[in-house]
């Protein structure tokens, strides 16, 4: 058998158990590598381990553990009641609060994973607050962070306007950002209307929970809460203005606060969402496999191979959008960007057009469960509510998957020939 065959049949299969049966997705994803790397690409155990997302390990890891230390020293309590005073119930107000202010990390050029990782288990706080849907903040919080990806002064614009100048092409850099800008503001409007922001609006500020009427100026923090407030900040101005990994500088900050209290952070490491760093660690380790066996660069030269331009740059947009729901963004867009050179050539195309179609099909579904900003919005959930916020995100993902290689294609492409 084939090993791309067996690669795909493998990911369908992970996919077909862990709906059929209660087990997890990573761990299934693991086995599969180790069988299919093995057994059929005639891999050695030390290639598949460099498959791992150690960056991604130790980026859900860390946060988590942040927040954790955070939680049992009841300093996330202490913000979200503050957020509670100057929101003043105005709960309609919360998810486009939290949509603005997660855009505006990326659009000053830091990756979407650093501002979701600091957002998004304070938005979850508040969103339980105000009984607002998690998986509505949850996606709120992603298509967010979402919507500054092809600002000027971001990576994932550099990557894709470099990979089309290369080849002696050029685009606009504007019609992507203001097109990523405005899809992901659309899908933020259709997410406030299915996830009920429109129900929510007419509920009674009043009543929305006991805990929504607290004054927190009543009460002053206690050194252990603001000695984790000056954590926090740090790790945010770290990862944000001096581009330090966010993944180590929360793990250490986190394990500094538990050793200097750890009476009021006891079992703030059992907070860790061990089960989300497996399923998703899992996940992109098997799909790295399949890019190192070169089943994707070999899906997307076939495709690049079809008589057709238009139908060519459709599938493209398709490849894009189903590998980068499991994988890196910023490597789909970088592989599959140059893929695309060859039917630009032929001149049948805009360059600006299909190029923006495939950028936004392969960021529009980070919204799975999957990808880096996806898990890090499950991960802050509340572990009673983890397996309700994943399927959420799961089947918006799954949609995303299916209609935004579709729409783009139609809005950029066939629009433009």
């Amino acid at each position: 058998m084939s090993v791309h065959v067996a690669g795909v049949l493998g990911l369908i299969l992970i996919f077909i158990i862990g709906t059929l049966r209660p087990i997890n997705l990573g761990a299934l994803a693991l086995v599969m590598t180790y069988l299919v790397g093995t057994a059929i690409a005639g891999e050695s155990v030390a290639n598949l381990f460099a498959g791992f997302p150690v960056d991604l390990f130790i980026l859900l890891t860390g946060v988590t553990y942040l927040f954790g230390v955070a939680t049992a020293n009841g300093t996330v309590e202490r913000i979200v009641d503050g957020a509670a005073h100057v929101m003043q119930g105005n709960r309609t107000a919360i998810p486009w609060i939290v949509f603005v202010i997660a855009s505006l990390p990326a659009m000053a050029g830091a990756l979407g994973s650093a501002g979701v990782a600091m957002l998004a288990p304070l938005s979850m706080r508040l969103a339980e607050r105000y009984s607002i849907d998690r998986r509505m903040i949850g996606l709120m919080v992603v298509h967010g962070a979402a919507a500054g990806n092809f600002s000027p002064l971001n990576v994932l614009s550099g990557i894709v306007v470099q990979a089309v100048q290369k080849n002696g092409l050029t685009m606009s850099s504007s019609t992507l950002f203001f097109a990523n800008l405005a899809y992901n503001l659309v899908l933020a409007v259709i997410i406030f209307l299915v996830f009920g922001g429109l129900r929510a609006a007419k509920m009674t500020p009043g009543i929305i929970s006991p805990d929504s009427t607290r004054n927190d100026p009543r009460s002053h923090f206690s050194v252990d809460q603001i000695a984790t407030l000056v954590a926090l900040v740090g790790v945010a101005v770290g990862a944000l203005y001096f581009k330090l990994n966010i993944g180590f500088v929360a793990l250490g900050a986190a394990v500094v606060l538990h050793l200097i209290f750890p009476a009021k952070t006891a079992n703030a490491d059992q907070r860790i969402s061990w089960n989300v760093v497996l399923l998703v660690c899992g996940i992109v380790t098997y799909v790295a496999a399949l890019q190192r066996f070169g089943t994707v660069t070999a899906v997307g030269t076939s495709i690049a191979s079809v008589g057709s331009p238009q139908l060519a740059g459709l599938l493209l947009c398709a490849v894009a959008a189903v590998t980068s729901a499991f994988a890196s963004s910023a490597g789909i867009l970088g592989a599959t960007i140059p893929l695309a050179m060859p039917i630009l050539a032929q001149g049948a195309l805009s360059t600006t057009g299909l190029v923006v179609a495939i950028a936004l099909s392969a960021t529009i579904v980070d919204a799975t469960p999957f990808s880096t900003v996806g898990a890090l919005a499950v991960a802050s959930a509340d572990k009673d509510e983890q397996a309700f916020v994943y399927r959420g995100m799961l089947r918006w993902g799954a949609v995303m998957v299916i209609t935004a290689p579709i729409v783009t294609w139609l809005v950029f492409i066939w629009g433009r020939t």
